[in-house]
């Protein structure tokens, strides 16, 4: 579904990005792996066209989209859950969930489409069909997260990205996300690209991996293949990182 071949990406004179190689599968949920300032993020935004590439090439369903406008990429079927949620909190929550699927309205698709794919995020997270006329500024973390998951899943994606959807969240609302995304994968046969935090988590729900360090893929296999081996444990998978997730 997406093959990322040799790209580079800069802030300014900083090379974030070197010649970077990946790809996804469809159906597949696959994890980047990393410390902080490794690429991790950068990856997902050079995909979304946020931050421009140079050099390479972006592969989804075989077409080439580096290049795009960031709407187009979202027209394309490819959305973005940023790290930190960024809901627009003056808003209510069916706004901000209507706004997900904004250039739906704009090709004037049918009412009744989007009401229907409304009322499947309020499905997923009965919590936010109870808060939906309240502002979004004024739910809880894991509510915002929530939030941030079904505006994007409101433009139909055929592949998510997401950046650190358990970020400052409790461990049984980071286990309830976890648990909708891998169900979104399952049911609905959603592809993810996801960065997280707690790399065993995340492994443990993947189906492959990548391991980047200082801009560049230093190691790629399968999640289990990475959950044995002993330099990924020793980085990232210390018996001191909390596990909150369990298949």
């Amino acid at each position: 579904m997406l093959k990322i071949t040799n790209i580079n990406t800069y802030y300014g004179q900083v090379h974030a990005l070197k010649n970077i190689s990946l790809h996804l599968i469809a159906g597949e949920i696959v994890t980047l792996i990393g410390a902080n300032g490794a690429g991790k993020t950068t990856i997902l935004n050079s995909i979304s066209a946020v931050t421009p590439v140079k050099g390479g090439e972006i592969h989804f369903s075989g077409n080439p989209i580096q290049g795009l406008a960031p709407d187009r990429i979202v027209s394309l079927g490819i959305s973005q859950v940023p790290e930190g949620r960024q809901v627009f909190k003056p808003l209510s929550v069916e706004d901000n969930l209507e706004l997900g699927a904004y250039l739906r309205f704009r090709a004037r698709e049918g009412r009744g489409a989007i009401r229907h794919d409304l009322e499947e995020i309020y499905t997923l997270f009965p919590r936010l069909k109870e808060r939906r006329r309240q502002m979004a500024g004024t739910l809880s973390g894991g509510e915002q997260q929530m939030l941030a998951i079904g505006r994007a899943l409101m433009a139909r994606p055929k592949l998510l990205l997401l950046d650190e959807p358990s970020m400052g969240l409790a461990p049984l609302v980071v286990q309830e996300i976890f648990g909708v995304i891998d169900n979104l994968r399952r049911e609905k046969g959603t592809t993810v690209l996801l960065v997280e935090q707690n790399a065993k988590a995340a492994l443990k729900m993947a189906d492959r991996g990548y391991v980047l360090e200082t801009g560049k893929v230093i190691l790629e296999g399968s999640a289990s293949e990475l959950l044995e081996n002993k330099e990924v444990q020793r980085a990232y998978l210390g018996r001191d990182k909390k596990e909150v997730w369990e298949r």
